[in-house]
């Protein structure tokens, strides 16, 4: 047999176990962050995963009172909480940061990796987990269904769901929510995939108000879908539908009546923030086009700096470096920037400090320690001098995953699954320790309250003791 036989009869060989591979076992190409088609994945399809995960819950179900699936003309009086702390409440934790201090995590782990508490399946959609009260929250997609879902922290046990009748599917992220849900006082606030707003009683997941910010602002939907998480400041739940004079909107927390509206950018896919620039307290919003400051109170402009990417795509939250300064990222090629803010005249002037291409994150937001920004460009791990802008090094391949910062060193959330721990220092990149805590496709940022961290994707959930005490 000559040798153009035996590499024909070897190509017919792969092709026939790859199809028996498809065909049986759920061997599937998706696309990573980069856009294209490089992760392979054995998948299960919807629809048995759907069946395993009702019947998942169904063995594991305690009696909750039947949510309100009406909206309520007032509000209703939150019960009483859970015992438990509120830390790890908002998106990415306090103030938005993706800093975890709350108390010492490990340092140096187990050979296996952290101690497992628990792992299920979840429903689809990228969002992350928020933390209060010992309850655990996120966002998902169950068949035709968006669906808020409580679950006790310890167990992973569900303790109620909200859902309502929205199916957003696109080819490169898949289906279903995308924005994490917060968590204010008794009241969880979660934004849907297609603009459905809802305040639900933290405990009981019962409608305190809802409405879809997007018809009621006449703006359109974006082409990943509604991904912010609202803000609650001042009293004001802060949200971005993007419309025509209501690109950012104040709601009254309590109520949902809207307390004020503006601009009129097209929104992009960052969640707003409150950060002291300049002296000034004061709102952060990233747009398709420009980085904005507003006034809480009436959402007047005090400052804007040009910020257009390709595909109108802004997802990285930027950093507040200095009392005047702030650092924005993006992907796309387009890199960072250093803009210092100036008073001027009861506003401010945003001018460039420095510009370049060292690290550009997609919708992985960076993270600052010690004067220097850490975050995933491109997919590869990287350490910028926030001042300078030099990069210090660049390695360490964890795809389009999330990174937070404890105890002097990076936890990394890769894009495959696994958590890995990278030492916090401009010196080089030097990894301690990595394991798979999760299996598939991992774009949704990991959560850390207690000490224990909680990840999840579009099929599992898990939670790992990774505090030092």
């Amino acid at each position: 047999m000559n040798i153009k036989r035996i590499v024909l009869w070897g190509f017919v060989g792969v092709l026939g176990c790859t199809a028996i591979l498809v065909r049986f076992f759920g061997l599937k190409l998706v696309n990573s962050g980069s856009g294209m088609p490089s992760m392979v994945e054995f998948k299960e399809d919807r629809a048995s995963h759907e069946k395993r995960l009702e019947e998942h819950r169904r063995a594991t179900e305690q009696p909750v009172a039947e949510p309100a699936t009406v909206q309520a003309a007032a509000p209703v009086p939150a019960a009483a909480p859970a015992a438990g702390g509120s830390y790890w409440s908002d998106f990415r934790g306090p103030d938005r940061l993706g800093i975890y201090d709350e108390m010492p995590i490990l340092t140096s782990w187990p050979k296996g990796g952290l101690r497992r508490l628990w792992k299920q399946p979840v429903g689809g959609g990228w969002a992350g987990f928020s933390v209060a009260k010992g309850t655990i929250y996120t966002i998902e997609q169950r068949r035709d269904d968006e669906v808020v879902a409580a679950y006790d922290a310890a167990t992973g046990k569900e303790k109620w769901t909200d859902s309502w009748r929205a199916h957003f599917d696109e080819s490169m992220g898949g289906d279903g929510p995308r924005a994490t849900p917060i968590v204010d006082e008794n009241r969880v606030y979660a934004v849907g995939a297609e603009g459905e707003l809802r305040c639900l009683d933290a405990a009981t997941g019962k409608i305190v108000w809802n409405k879809n910010i997007l018809k009621e602002h006449g703006a359109s939907n974006l082409v990943w879908a509604q991904s912010f998480s609202p803000l609650v400041v001042d009293g004001k739940l802060i949200v971005l539908p993007g419309g025509k004079g209501a690109s950012v909107v104040a709601y009254d927390k309590l109520t949902g009546k809207t307390l004020w509206a503006s601009q009129d950018d097209q929104q992009s896919y960052t969640s707003p923030m409150v950060a002291t620039i300049g002296g000034k307290r004061q709102l952060i919003v990233v747009s398709a086009a420009r980085a904005m400051g507003l006034t809480i109170e009436d959402g007047k402009l005090l400052w804007d700096y040009p910020w257009t990417t390709e595909y109108d795509i802004n997802a990285a939250q930027p950093i507040v470096t200095a009392p005047d300064r702030f650092l924005i990222t993006a992907g796309y090629g387009h890199g960072s920037a250093l803009v210092e803010l100036t008073p001027n005249g009861g506003k401010f002037t945003a001018k460039t400090v420095w510009k370049n291409t060292k690290l550009k994150a997609k919708f992985n937001s960076p993270v600052l320690f010690e004067g220097h920004v850490y975050g995933l460009d491109e997919g590869i791990l990287a350490c910028i001098d926030a001042q300078t802008g030099e990069q210090k090094w660049k390695g360490g391949r964890y795809g389009y995953g999330q990174i937070l910062l404890a105890s002097g060193h990076l936890v990394v959330l890769t894009e495959s699954g696994g958590l890995a721990l990278v030492k916090a220092t401009p010196a080089a990149h030097t990894e301690v320790a990595e394991f798979s805590a999760i299996e598939g496709k991992t774009w949704a940022y990991p959560a850390i309250d207690s000490g224990v961290i909680y990840v999840r994707n579009t099929r599992e959930m898990a939670a790992f003791r990774i505090g030092a005490r």
